[in-house]
């Protein structure tokens, strides 16, 4: 046990009562599948909440000895924790939010595995079918609250960002906060904190009672993103395409900061999915926006999409440069528009049924060196289908960047090959080469960026 571990028994918090013995033996005996392994890795990762750091297999080796064990007892749950991160814990007590944190994970992975995976009603090769799991899971974890104005706005961005960026997020977050809108981010450091905590002032001053500070992660990027402190509510999807499907449901408008290849990943799925004939009237606001300093950034993203995506793609997103009260002041009237057209079409606030996600956006894609090589990357294809193959080249570098299966592929069989049309390519290697020179892919601090990737034009 290192001098930093802690060993203890707790409960869980409200939200996890019970499990059926059969649950409690999936979570704990690794013979019975994946899902031990799974919940260790997770819950070192909420465990660790707050800390510094964007590589999962360092985390992993550090606490190479943490074992966490689901027991029942005649209270009803126990949780045996041996070796634990001693920063989640205050003279020998977790501390509350990392408890509630820990007890999301659990709620989220035995829930997906044992009603909604291998379950005769859920039909997860179906669009219609994945798109009711993902309303599912997100109902289970009482995120889906009715006869509440639309009010939830993702914040996207990266978790290596400038100082200057990280500030500014907070700006937005605080302006947003005074309009009383919420937030949602994928739960870790830089961008997707800094929006939560300047919300948490601005929310304090409007004495907003039932403020959200929404958290959306997955097991593959949980522990390079370990959940900041500032997250209220956990969401743990079973996989990367679920929980951006589970931002754009529910989610009721997108603010995009700077960020890496994780930024682009999400860019390009949401614009894939804005730009489908289906959705030309339905409404999304989407601002990209950040500090003076990020202009160039933001220069660079736009030429990338109107080179691949074209022209149009410009007109589903606005960007604003320098202006926080701007962002916040046009994030509030989308979202009136998004209430009066869900008003006009008998569509839920709290879930975005009429959006249509076609089923390329929606499948698991595992980056494997066959995948990526064989992606096609083709001006020739419809654009939605475009966006995707393009989401899933950013997909398959972020896997190679921080995720452990991805980046042991890298490891034993060497760099993803992207290839595709001539000129995307060269668009698409210029972006990257900025992103490393920006210092956007990895946190500082660690071993020097080592490119996952080669681009093939």
């Amino acid at each position: 046990m290192s001098a930093d571990s802690v060993s203890t028994r707790l409960y869980p918090a409200g939200m996890l009562n019970t499990l059926s013995r059969h649950e409690v033996e999936r979570l704990t005996d690794a013979s019975r599948g994946d899902l031990a392994d799974l919940l260790r890795r997770c819950a070192l990762a909420v465990l660790n909440s707050g800390n510094q750091g964007d590589d999962a297999e360092a985390l992993l080796a550090r606490y190479s000895d943490f074992k966490l064990e689901v027991q029942q007892v005649n209270r009803g749950l126990r949780l045996e924790l041996d070796n634990a991160p001693g920063s989640a814990f205050v003279d020998g007590r977790i501390i509350e939010g990392i408890r509630e944190l820990l007890s999301a994970v659990i709620r989220d992975l035995i829930y997906f595995d044992s009603e909604i995976r291998g379950h005769p009603h859920h039909d997860l090769t179906s669009s219609s079918g994945i798109t009711n799991a993902v309303f599912e899971l997100l109902r289970n974890a009482q995120s889906l609250i009715p006869q509440v104005d639309p009010s939830l706005v993702v914040c996207w961005g990266g978790h290596s960002i400038s100082r200057e960026e990280y500030d500014y997020t907070k700006v937005c977050g605080y302006e947003m906060g005074l309009r009383r809108l919420n937030i949602i981010t994928g739960c870790g450091p830089g961008a997707m904190k800094g929006p939560m905590k300047g919300a948490t002032i601005a929310h304090a001053k409007q004495r907003v009672g039932s403020r959200r500070y929404i958290g959306i992660s997955e097991p593959g990027i949980i522990a390079a993103e370990s959940p900041n402190p500032i997250v209220s509510e956990l969401i743990v999807m079973p996989d990367i395409e679920k929980r951006l499907e589970a931002f754009v449901r529910l989610g009721h408008g997108i603010v995009v900061f700077p960020g890496g290849v994780g930024t682009a990943e999400e860019i390009l799925y949401l614009l894939g999915i804005l730009l489908h004939p289906s959705n030309a009237n339905v409404p999304f606001p989407v601002i990209m926006t950040g500090p003076r300093e990020s202009a160039a950034y933001f220069e660079q993203i736009d030429r990338f999409i109107r080179l691949s995506l074209g022209d149009a793609a410009s007109d589903r997103y606005e960007i604003i440069i320098s202006d926080p009260d701007k962002v916040a002041r046009r994030m509030a009237e989308g979202l009136e528009q998004v209430r009066r057209f869900r008003i006009e079409n008998n569509d839920a606030f709290y879930f975005n049924w009429l959006l249509r996600i076609e089923r390329e956006f929606q499948i698991p894609f595992e980056p494997t060196h066959e995948r990526m090589a064989a992606l096609r990357i083709d001006p020739g294809l419809p654009t939605h289908e475009l966006a995707a193959n393009l989401r899933r080249a950013f997909s398959g570098i972020v896997a190679g960047n921080v995720k452990p299966d991805g980046m042991r592929r890298i490891r034993e069989y060497g760099l993803f090959e992207i290839q595709g049309e001539r000129d995307i390519m060269v668009a698409l290697d210029e972006l990257l080469a900025s992103f490393v020179h920006e210092n956007r892919m990895k946190l500082p601090g660690g071993s020097a960026y080592k490119p996952c990737y080669r681009i093939v034009s």
